[in-house]
């Protein structure tokens, strides 16, 4: 029989709010600014493969994917890019990081309703300081028992958070829309890991649904999330 489960942690960025259709607008700018010099298709493979290389370097977050589109731009135009649309894509970053915080259905309600029965954590990845100013105008800050933001999310990294902020992993829940970063590593650590798609998913967080795994779930949405603690828990 499994222990009981005592710690549900949530990811921030489309799980809680809004976020990769920020993104998805801004690349669409992107291409608009570009379009002398190629298609949309195109600009955008190139755009993800910067992403790719540029993770170790800048991490996760709106500043390394504003210093991707600009070595794009570079790329792209062979070194001719105006000094205007550099300008105009790092005001587009900087609208971006401008952007107000716009929880999804049921967020709070969900981290209500666990926090009732569980601690509760927040642990998200990317910029200090952009998750810090999104934590706060979200309005939640003040339910969550630990809040931990990282450069990346591993099995190492789970085992370590739910080993110091609650009673080790195999007694904690990682709610996420992340297959890749939220749910898998989760698993591995020896954890729950419950997964709530969105319409919009980042190229890079794209992973393989694991098949006939006891501790993987998918729920629809945030609201079916306290059936489920109660289910497991």
């Amino acid at each position: 029989m499994c222990a009981r489960v005592t710690t549900v942690a949530f990811d921030a960025d489309d799980t809680l709010w809004h976020n990769e259709r920020f993104f998805q607008m801004t690349q669409t700018h992107f291409a608009k600014l570009l379009a002398d010099y190629t298609d949309s298709q195109a600009l955008m493979t190139r755009l993800v493969a910067a992403e790719r290389r540029n993770l170790g370097h800048y991490g996760f977050g709106i500043k390394g994917f504003t210093l991707s589109m600009i070595e794009t731009a570079i790329e792209i135009t062979d070194g001719r890019v105006s000094g205007a649309v550099i300008g105009e894509i790092m005001e587009a970053g900087r609208e971006m990081l401008r952007h107000p915080v716009d929880l999804l259905p049921h967020a709070r309600a969900a981290v209500e309703a666990a926090k009732n029965t569980h601690r509760v954590l927040l642990i998200t990845k990317g910029d200090l300081l952009d998750q810090e100013r999104k934590l706060a105008q979200s309005g939640l800050g003040e339910l969550f028992d630990g809040v931990e933001i990282v450069s990346d999310k591993s099995a190492r990294v789970y085992r370590e958070i739910f080993a110091r902020q609650g009673d080790g992993p195999d007694r904690g829940v990682m709610v996420g829309n992340s297959l890749k970063s939220d749910v898998l590593p989760m698993i591995d650590a020896g954890g729950w890991g419950v997964f709530i798609p969105q319409e919009v998913a980042w190229e890079l967080e794209h992973a393989t649904v694991p098949e006939g795994v006891e501790r993987y779930h998918a729920l629809g949405d945030l609201a079916q999330l306290p059936a489920l603690l109660d289910k497991i828990g």
